[in-house]
């Protein structure tokens, strides 16, 4: 099977945090790349969750595309990787392995990403509704490796 990795999120810094009414923290330059380095344990190399004990079996956040509204991205959902093609949704327990041409990553997904209140704020009321269910995934990567955003072959397998 074939999809595309559309962006992928390696960012510093948490940005929502406190209330929603009080808006998020600026985004930091370059937190949106075109390839990140995935560590297996340890998540994204450069991201705020990186190597975090209490984020090791969620360490990197997949969604799907198709659950965010014309002109959002990772940016305002704050997850690292969003793909298209793939129902990340129907696959919590799965391990999807993505190659984007320098080798396979295998993904656990473990869990699911809920959306939160700040959807309401940073994509557009009433989406953190619209989200449930079709927030991503939290995932713990098995292998190291490089994503790249652009096609990517997918399998998807029983953990």
């Amino acid at each position: 099977m074939t999809a595309e990795i559309i962006q992928l999120l390696a960012s510093p810094i948490h940005r929502y945090e406190g209330r929603p009414a009080d808006g998020p923290a600026p985004a930091p330059a370059g937190e949106l790349v075109p390839a990140v380095r995935i560590r297996a344990g340890l998540g994204i190399e450069g991201d705020r969750y990186y190597a975090k004990p209490a984020h090791r079996d969620a360490s990197i956040t997949i969604m799907s595309a198709s659950s965010l509204p014309p002109g959002a991205g990772l940016v305002q959902a704050r997850r690292n990787i969003l793909l298209a093609g793939v129902p990340v949704d129907d696959l919590i327990g799965k391990v999807l392995t993505l190659d984007s041409g320098d080798g396979p990553v295998r993904l656990h997904l473990r869990r699911r990403a809920n959306p939160c209140a700040w959807m309401d704020v940073v994509i557009g009321p009433g989406q953190f509704k619209a989200m449930r269910g079709k927030g991503g995934a939290r995932c713990v990567p098995l292998d190291d490796g490089l994503l790249r955003v652009g096609p990517v072959k997918v399998a998807i397998t029983d953990a």
